[in-house]
């Protein structure tokens, strides 16, 4: 996936002082990232969210997945002693 279109589909990520108390969401609507890779790390499919949740694309939820992983990759874990 070139850089273009990663930036493309992140776009689709908004986050909105006041709305789901500033949470990262998709599209502007009330549906949180969090929400997407709980689903999935519970073992749904993309075509079972899609199917639950048809106000969701397919875009939505690759860019859910591209979020989460550019966040990790700036992120330290500090082990305290």
């Amino acid at each position: 996936m070139s850089q273009s279109e990663m930036e493309q589909l992140l776009q689709r990520i908004t986050i909105i002082p006041g709305l789901m108390g500033g949470k990262p969401t998709i599209r502007g609507m009330r549906f949180p990232v969090n929400d997407i890779l709980e689903m999935m790390g519970n073992g749904m499919t993309v075509d079972e969210i899609l199917e639950q949740h048809p106000i969701l694309e397919k875009e939505d939820i690759q860019a859910a997945i591209l979020f989460a992983s550019s966040r990790l990759k700036n992120t330290i874990i500090l082990h305290a002693a």
